[in-house]
């Protein structure tokens, strides 16, 4: 399965050398009609050399620039006859009428989900599974609005009866992961990759020895290079928005492939233990 190309260049966006990083503002900012530019039109709107542009597409993994612009306008002309046109631009102005701003939000969230599924390396996800279930102890941090995926898969985690912690706070994480060893395991949850209480963490888990692994958003970041194994969310945020929607629905997409991963290794794929934290609840409803 070809890796799509929009989440892809998000996902690198920050980490392309300055000269790359505006052509990719200009391939973002509007893909269906950068698709339709020739070299010498997209280096000219990017205020850069064609070669650039070439050295821009190979940086992605394309041979050249025909290849990637090929996979560009495969891929947008896919959405539009699937999302249609709305889907190009997603950011949203505060004088949108609001159907359109429902409607471009919803949108970029289906994105978020089916993308990541497409970016999915099922190995690694077999592989972290298999991690995740041999741990003594797991940790999960996650700030903001990772710390939210971070408490679901806590949850999820628990119900099937393993010793998870999500934290949120340095003050809280950073000490409970100052005391994993080698046979325990964190999960690190960050969008950008960058986000300095996670990466503390993880620097102190694999200083301790444990298994680390990481959600992210950005397959070239200081986390996903940093960890053992990483999975990757692609979303699109908006530029006006009221949190990071879509990349939680990511990372949440995420938790729940993992949970089903996990389940599959427990003897009887945690229906048990599913069984009894559900009787446990069942006295609290009226």
């Amino acid at each position: 399965m070809t890796p799509p190309v929009l989440p892809c260049l998000r996902g690198r966006r920050d980490d392309l050398q300055p000269v790359l990083r505006r052509l990719a503002d200009v391939v973002l900012a509007d893909p269906v009609a950068a698709g339709r530019l020739t070299i010498d039109q997209l280096a000219a709107a990017a205020d850069c050399a064609q070669s650039s542009v070439v050295n821009f597409a190979r940086e992605l993994g394309y041979s050249g620039y025909r290849d990637f612009r090929s996979a560009l306008v495969e891929e947008t002309a896919r959405e539009v006859a699937q999302d249609g046109e709305l889907i190009f631009p997603i950011s949203i102005d505060a004088a949108d009428p609001l159907a359109v701003s429902v409607s471009r939000i919803a949108a970029a969230d289906a994105r978020a989900v089916r993308d990541t599924v497409r970016l999915l390396d099922l190995a690694v996800l077999e592989e972290i599974a298999e991690i995740l279930a041999g741990a003594r102890r797991i940790v999960l941090v996650g700030a903001g609005a990772s710390g939210l995926a971070a408490i679901d898969l806590q949850y999820k985690l628990t119900r099937l009866g393993f010793s998870a912690h999500a934290l949120t706070s340095a003050h809280d994480a950073l000490p409970a992961v100052a005391g994993l060893g080698g046979q325990d395991c964190l999960v690190a949850i960050s969008d950008s990759g960058r986000t300095t209480d996670v990466l503390d963490a993880l620097a102190l888990a694999t200083e301790g020895g444990a298994r680390t692994l990481a959600i992210t958003g950005a397959p070239t970041s200081p986390l996903a290079r940093g960890a053992d194994r990483a999975l990757l969310t692609a979303s699109r945020e908006p530029s006006f928005r009221a949190g990071a929607t879509s990349s939680r629905i990511a990372q949440l997409a995420i938790a729940d492939c993992l949970l089903i991963a996990v389940a599959a290794r427990l003897p009887d794929a945690g229906q048990d233990a599913l069984h009894r934290t559900r009787a446990a609840l069942e006295a609290r409803r009226s």
